[in-house]
């Protein structure tokens, strides 16, 4: 793996496929990959930053959701990327994406159910599907490619496949973004 200290970047091993959550068409000219954790603090201050990034660039970018719950700090993440995966079957993964950073102070305590009830979703379907192996499956492939990739903290974002290590801001990403899409 090539590694930014020798003057590489470091490249996104996983490429992005029909099975990712992505928001943005297929054929933009960017996309951002962020591994990202939703008990994190620094994920949740990249929130406004990605939707920023997102109102600018428009159609130009492909926005990517990988999930990365470094469990053994923050305890509820694993559980709170089931929910995501569970809202998603019933078409609501971004719904639920923004419910669990809206709740994120609380994720030790919230009824995942009851935020799963908010969103207008089915709750017999949501429970019997939130612990299912498939999903922790897709969490763990998730993981261990951000691993592959090089992905040490979140929220890590790769811009157009290589790992973007300056500043999480919205001036930052843009910057980076704009040189990546030309």
């Amino acid at each position: 793996m090539e590694t930014a200290s020798s003057g590489s970047a470091i490249l996104l091993a996983d490429p992005i496929t029909d099975r990712d959550h992505a928001i943005g068409p297929a054929t933009a000219p960017i996309t951002i990959v962020e591994y990202g954790d939703y008990e994190c603090p620094t994920c949740l201050n990249a929130v406004p930053v990605v939707k920023e990034v997102q109102q600018i660039l428009r159609d130009r970018l492909r926005f990517v959701f990988r999930h990365f719950p470094r469990s053994s700090i923050h305890p509820h993440a694993s559980a709170a990327a089931e929910a995501a995966e569970a809202a998603g079957e019933q078409g609501k993964f971004w719904e639920m994406h923004q419910a669990l950073f809206k709740h994120q102070k609380e994720l030790g305590t919230v009824d995942l159910s009851h935020l799963a009830l908010t969103l207008g979703l089915e709750l017999y379907k949501f429970e019997s599907s939130r612990t299912q192996e498939k999903h922790r499956q897709r969490i763990s492939t998730d993981f261990n490619g951000g691993v592959r990739s090089g992905v040490l903290k979140t929220p890590t974002f790769f811009i157009n496949g290589r790992k973007y290590d300056g500043a999480n801001t919205a001036e930052g990403i843009l910057a980076a973004a704009e040189g990546a899409g030309n």
